[in-house]
């Protein structure tokens, strides 16, 4: 019995001492890459591949949904083109922003003339 112990004992050992190279080679082998480049690079190298992903993938589906973004497109013209289009209905007074379809008493003193 004591022979059995003794062959499980070394087997055990030798795959103890198998796993510590792994683990020692690992070790030298992360120790070696980021001795060739810092980890700040990698950061920036990791953000820049996202964003490029995620740009691709806009793309993509900007792509594929030109309809939708033509829409989008349109009514963000209309946002930024608001103020002259409302003086182009209203004329040359100024606009205050659309109390006056509200009942008086919910008018902002401010809007009132």
């Amino acid at each position: 019995m004591s022979g059995f112990i003794d062959d499980r004992m070394y087997q055990d050992r030798a795959i103890r001492d198998a796993a510590k190279a792994v683990v020692t080679a690992d070790i030298a082998n992360i120790k070696a890459d980021l001795a060739a480049r810092s980890v700040g690079d990698r950061v920036a190298d990791r953000i820049s591949d996202s964003a490029l992903g995620v740009f691709e993938e806009a793309i993509e589906v900007a792509d594929n949904n030109k309809g939708a973004l033509a829409a989008l497109l349109g009514a963000i013209a209309l946002w930024f083109a608001r103020n002259p289009i409302i003086t182009l209905f209203f004329g040359d007074e100024e606009y205050e922003g659309g109390d006056e379809f509200l009942p008086e008493e919910e008018q902002s003193v401010s809007h009132i003339r």
